[in-house]
């Protein structure tokens, strides 16, 4: 369970309020992963996840283009690592009767842990540079 608090705030209230969103949905994902979770669940939370992932990305990127980010290249690189972190889950998710353990914790490292760290890295350098500009 991720808890959104200060530490990864980046003090752009578009990409704050949006990681909030992303954060209730990595924690979903994870309620509706834990104590034997129904597969068809997982899947359409998963989904959901998703989706707005593609939201958040396009509008962090378009933020990216606007104030020129040198960096924009290296960080939409991430993002396209995550999407196909979430799909290699998706695919996982589908081969299995429901969501396994292994699966769980695929969902900690690959989507929870990566969003605090993408957060705590990329997003608030992303911040800065805004701010700065």
């Amino acid at each position: 369970m991720i808890v959104f608090d200060d530490s990864l705030k980046t003090g752009n209230q578009l990409i704050d309020d949006q990681h909030r969103e992303l954060i209730d949905r990595v924690n979903k994902l994870e309620k509706a992963c834990a104590a034997g979770g129904q597969k068809r669940t997982a899947i359409q939370t998963l989904d959901f996840l998703l989706d707005y992932v593609h939201v958040h990305f396009a509008d962090e990127e378009e933020l990216q283009t606007e104030y020129k980010y040198p960096q924009a290249a290296a960080h939409k690189a991430q993002h396209r690592a995550f999407e196909e972190a979430v799909s290699q889950l998706n695919e996982m998710l589908e081969e299995e009767e429901g969501p396994s353990e292994a699966f769980v914790e695929a969902v900690r490292k690959n989507v929870a842990q990566w969003l605090v760290d993408h957060i705590c890295v990329w997003d608030k350098q992303l911040a800065q540079y805004i701010r700065e500009a």
